[in-house]
């Protein structure tokens, strides 16, 4: 079990942050291409599963799956889109989301009058706190496949 990356995404489209811990294959093109195809592709799979279902979702879209990999996500009320990227045990990292949103990304970037979350989030706190978490889950392994 593993986490390979994760994206925050401002309403706007704008990749606020991105790390990676084991992801084994690039995508081999640059990296803001790869955030606008990511971007792209969420914007087109909330717009298609809000249009398809057949009930009224309350949650909306959550996740998805290949046979390589789960994506998951979790929107925020003001907009803001988290994306993480795991293998296929992970079955549903919703609450991991959360809590990246609510404990770390609100007291230590929107609580902290010094760093301003314009276009990328500089917070050496935030990024190191973050990867402390990541690593801590259940569900993180540094050799994994």
């Amino acid at each position: 079990m593993t986490v390979h990356n994760l994206y925050i995404f401002d309403r706007n489209g704008s990749c606020l942050y991105y790390n990676e811990w084991n992801r084994r294959k690039q995508a081999g093109i640059s990296k803001d291409e790869e955030f606008k195809l990511m971007f792209g592709m969420l914007f087109s799979i909330r717009s298609f599963v809000s249009k398809m279902s057949p009930l009224d979702m309350k949650d909306g879209f959550l996740s998805f799956q290949t046979s390589k990999y789960r994506l998951h996500y979790y929107e925020t009320p003001s907009g803001l889109k988290f994306v993480m990227n795991t293998d296929l045990s992970v079955p549903n990292a919703r609450e991991t989301l959360q809590h990246i949103y609510s404990n770390l990304y609100v007291e230590y970037i929107v609580k902290n009058p010094l760093c301003v979350s314009a276009h990328t989030l500089d917070s050496e706190l935030f990024s190191s706190r973050l990867d402390a978490f990541i690593r801590a889950l259940p569900y993180f392994s540094p050799r994994a496949a």
